[in-house]
């Protein structure tokens, strides 16, 4: 009787393990990975966040949208894969070449001061801006917390886009961005296309939509992967490693690189 009592008691407390399990897993947010499930996801990351995120951030994640634009660009990014002269033919490397030779000399103050205070000279500085948004002309109108939110939600990269979504919802609350705050595709905003995360660890202050705040963060950004003063910035010198913290994308780091040596070059 005695062993049948203890099989019993063991019994019980797998069984509530088990509950205790289920219950925790149901007021955990779901990813998914289609529409159909983001309303439901929305009301649950609200309800485990309220009372650790403000009520303001959280009203404004409320009137998100599923973003159907960012899942499209998040799935068709297929430029990566081409070979790199492809790759530069069809960023317009040469167009950004001659553009960034041009506004160098029209900027020369603007990239004075900050090489002088980041050690960061013109030409990838101006390789970024130009192949992010050709020099501002295309800066993305997704709305940014909506893009975030739906990235959150997409079980592809959740765990990534949480911690952006948060970083997101930070911003609200400095006033940085607004829920009506719009972007590229993927919620990048500026004119070098900073992710939330990265404009709260980097941004050096201001409105990235203003040139010289949006080329501050960028050089910030790289001197804080490493970037040495005076090295190079090719595969396999010094600096190449920063460019390479900037985008994932080979043929996108080897782009920057050249694209920014022929501008330094000029």
């Amino acid at each position: 009787m005695a062993a049948q009592k203890r099989h019993f008691r063991l019994a019980a407390v797998a069984a509530l393990t088990v509950l205790g399990g289920a219950f925790g897993q149901a007021e955990a947010a779901q990813c998914g990975n289609s529409a159909a499930g983001f309303e439901t996801w929305k009301r649950e990351f609200i309800a485990e966040n309220r009372g650790k995120v403000s009520a303001t951030s959280l009203d404004a994640l409320a009137g998100t949208t599923y973003s159907t634009a960012t899942i499209s660009a998040d799935r068709g990014q297929h430029s990566f894969k081409l070979s790199l002269d492809q790759f530069m033919a069809k960023r317009g490397g040469a167009t950004i070449v001659k553009r960034g030779r041009v506004l160098k000399r029209t900027n020369a103050a603007l990239f004075d001061s900050i090489e002088q205070r980041y050690g960061v000279p013109p030409g990838p500085l101006l390789a970024i801006w130009g192949m992010e948004t050709g020099f501002g002309a295309v800066k993305g109108n997704v709305n940014t917390l909506s893009a975030v939110a739906t990235l959150a939600y997409d079980c592809r990269r959740s765990e990534y886009f949480t911690d952006q979504l948060y970083a997101a919802l930070t911003l609200i609350d400095r006033g940085v961005l607004s829920a009506s705050t719009r972007g590229a595709a993927h919620g990048e905003i500026g004119h070098t296309q900073f992710l939330p995360k990265n404009v709260l660890n980097y941004g050096t202050g201001g409105d990235l939509n203003n040139v010289g705040a949006a080329l501050s963060s960028t050089a910030n950004f790289l001197k804080a992967h490493g970037w040495q003063r005076g090295a190079g910035y090719q595969p396999g010198e010094p600096n190449f490693a920063a460019i390479q913290g900037w985008n994932a994308a080979q043929v996108y780091e080897r782009a920057i690189a050249i694209i920014g040596r022929q501008i330094d070059q000029e």
